[in-house]
């Protein structure tokens, strides 16, 4: 169960928009720099079933950052890290940060992330890898706990990234299967929110790549569900799918509780289960 028990229906609704947008796979168009973003047929759909007619605002400057390259050295890895700048804390009444959407219209699969964050995490900031399949509009959202939305894009010019064989031998890849492994960067004795990279070994095949082999597609298997726990309490989220880059990392905020254990537990699309323990006690620095 994921850790933030969020109501079932919200799952079936992040599905039923993937399964909406499911037609324009193989016939996204190619997007381009000078299109209107809120025009976007596809996002005009997603938009539709993910938010059902809520309004969307501009993000405030500086408010909500999504810093992604322009062009992208490679469609199959190109990072992606969204910012904000809203109160992060259990201890602020104030509105903070409850979900970020990560939305790639070009891709076959519109809805690539969906984050949720700890209230008391201190920062509600993600760092990722995503394939991108046509040059297309990217788009961060942010839920507010008060349920405000507010959105920013980015126009990314790359091709090909859903499709692009795998980087890895399919043989190790298999045998590393599920392995992850925890970096922290920050002081877990201090006050302040610490960073940490979980990075995860799986191939996170898309079902769009050709085996050069075999002449066959190589089934989709990839991670689907993330969830990270400090001293079994929440700390981070991620509903994704197989727009993450082969062998998934993420990067995100904690805020240290004097030793607690961090736990990480994965679900992919099959089912698999993985999970990681005591990265507080044995994370390397």
């Amino acid at each position: 169960m994921n850790a933030f028990a969020h109501p079932i229906a919200a799952r079936l609704l992040a599905c039923a928009a993937l399964t909406l947008c499911a037609p324009w796979a193989g016939a996204a168009p190619m997007f381009q720099a000078s299109d209107d973003p809120a025009t976007s047929p596809v996002w005009l759909k997603v938009r539709a079933s993910l938010f059902e007619g809520r309004a969307i605002a501009k993000a405030p400057e500086g408010a909500l950052v999504l810093d992604v390259p322009a062009r992208a050295i490679d469609a199959a890895v190109v990072p992606v890290a969204i910012r904000t700048h809203f109160p992060q804390s259990a201890g602020a009444p104030a509105r903070h940060v409850a979900k970020l959407y990560l939305i790639i219209d070009a891709n076959p699969s519109p809805i690539s992330a969906i984050f949720q964050f700890a209230p008391d995490s201190g920062r509600a900031d993600v760092e990722t890898r995503v394939r991108v399949d046509e040059y297309s509009h990217m788009r961060a959202i942010a839920e507010m706990s008060d349920g405000q939305l507010y959105a920013t894009t980015r126009f990314v010019k790359a091709s090909g990234g859903c499709s692009a064989p795998a980087g890895s031998d399919p043989a190790a890849a298999l045998a590393g299967l599920g392995k992850m492994r925890f970096r922290i960067d920050g002081d877990l004795n201090g006050r302040e929110p610490v960073l940490v990279q979980l990075m995860i070994d799986h191939p996170n095949h898309s079902g769009m790549a050709m085996d050069q082999a075999t002449r066959q597609y190589t089934p989709a298997h990839y991670v689907r569900n993330v969830d990270v726990t400090l001293g079994g309490k929440p700390v981070f989220s991620a509903d994704v799918d197989f727009s993450i880059s082969e062998n998934p990392n993420f990067r995100f905020y904690f805020r240290p509780q004097g030793g607690a254990e961090l736990r990480a537990t994965v679900v992919d699309s099959r089912d698999m289960r993985f999970v990681s323990t005591d990265a507080t006690r044995d994370a390397p620095q």
